[in-house]
């Protein structure tokens, strides 16, 4: 690790996070560098996602050390990609953090960590992700709200919005536009089922029902088959949980069948190269994705769109986010051990302190010694109890042969669907 050394932050680690006055720095017995390890999907069936993700962190990485840096050290992000593999998630992990010496983990998707959960657990290793959308995570992660007490503590935190959120903002949504009854199409991988069960916990219980559900394996050259079974059943419109692959396939085979009937999309499938792919019939298709309502969007747009020309996707504020208030708990707590970073997440993301948009006005008011809270590119990157945030949700329309927003799901409408404590 490169956990600052000596009095100060000893003195740090040991004071009370919550209390005012104790986020100071380490100066000159802080470190020289500061490793955030990025497990990626530079390759697999998410791999479109990650130059956005990327282009994110090292531009937050880039403005962080520009201001100075947490503990006045360079901070440095080092990728390695898993391919959302959850055994190659284990293996590039424990890369990171034994011959990397990162400090933090600032990524992982829900199908590496729900498997992986006992181990990450071991690890108690900080992870900072702006990937998962599991209901697997509504209760588990975060501090419980006791910050300077980790006995309790779950290491995972995540600075996007749950399917729980969006998922629920879209079933508002549908049950909205009069689509009363769905038929479902969906992977059989742990983040299709979770998007699919996250939509259900709010259109069942909303007056929703379902006509019929076919799980199918991913990957395959034809799903006629199963469109047929589906599509035997009445519905007022249909649900598809894929990744993208094998979504293209399922929707090219429901538009040369001729099926009809309103598509739902799962989130990831806002893309231009689905509509290219399936065509004119996708018209007025729509999907949910994590809204970009986040208190300093405008101020990670500026940043971001300097530092190269990826497209900004649902999970690339998110990843600014997860850098910055992972440097922020760095520099309030005058110490980049991982318990440090654990007990400070909370304190710098909560409560009414100064509100901060990036590391640099976080780290002028910490000097300052004042309470901060971060307002996030996402959402107000306001942590739960459980590690989560809460913030709007965007419908997005295939429009004239590209998506286009169309509307928005206040966070507030969303929050009502779920109960206190459980995300």
């Amino acid at each position: 690790m490169t956990a600052a050394t000596g009095a100060a932050a000893t003195a740090a680690a040991t004071a009370d996070p919550g209390s005012a006055g104790d986020g100071a720095t380490a100066g000159d017995s802080g470190p020289d560098s500061i490793v955030f390890g990025q497990p990626g999907a530079l390759t697999g069936a998410f791999d479109f996602l990650q130059p956005g993700v990327s282009q994110a962190a090292d531009a937050a990485v880039s403005h962080i050390n520009e201001a100075g840096g947490p503990l006045g050290a360079e901070l440095e992000v080092i990728r390695r990609d898993t391919a959302v593999d959850p055994q190659e998630a284990r293996s590039v992990t424990t890369q990171l953090v034994e011959n990397d010496d990162a400090d933090a983990i600032v990524g992982l998707f829900s199908s590496e960590i729900n498997p992986l959960w006992n181990f990450l657990q071991d690890l108690q290793m900080p992870i900072v992700t702006p990937w998962p959308g599991s209901t697997f995570l509504d209760t588990r992660g975060g501090d419980k709200a006791t910050p300077g007490d980790i006995s309790d503590d779950e290491w995972v935190w995540r600075t996007v919005v749950g399917d729980t959120v969006h998922t629920g903002g879209s079933a508002v949504y549908a049950l909205e536009q009069g689509f009363e009854t769905l038929g479902i199409i969906n992977g059989n991988t742990e983040g299709e089922r979770s998007y699919v069960d996250g939509f259900l916990s709010v259109f069942e219980e909303n007056g929703g029902s379902v006509a019929e559900q076919v799980e199918v394996e991913l990957g395959g050259s034809s799903y006629q088959s199963a469109l047929s079974r589906l599509f035997e059943a009445d519905f007022d419109a249909f649900l598809v949980s894929m990744p993208q692959e094998s979504a293209i396939t399922a929707l090219s085979d429901w538009s040369d069948g001729g099926y009809g009937r309103q598509p739902i999309l799962s989130d990831t499938l806002a893309q231009q190269e689905v509509i290219d792919q399936v065509g004119s019939d996708l018209e007025g298709a729509w999907v949910a994705q994590p809204g970009r309502s986040g208190p300093s969007y405008d101020t990670f747009e500026g940043i971001y769109s300097e530092a190269g020309d990826a497209a900004i996707n649902g999970w690339t504020p998110p990843s600014w986010d997860a850098v910055q208030v992972t440097a922020l708990a760095i520099e309030r707590a005058g110490d980049a051990s991982p318990e440090a970073i654990q007990q400070n997440l909370g304190p710098v993301s909560r409560g009414d302190g100064t509100p901060v948009a990036t590391f640099a006005e976080g780290k002028e008011a910490l000097a300052a010694g004042e309470e901060i809270t971060y307002q996030g590119a996402a959402t107000p990157t306001t942590f739960t109890q459980h590690g989560n945030v809460f913030g709007t949700v965007s419908i997005n329309t295939a429009q004239d042969g590209s998506f286009t927003e169309t509307t928005q799901v206040s966070a507030e409408d969303v929050r009502e669907y779920v109960a206190e404590g459980e995300y």
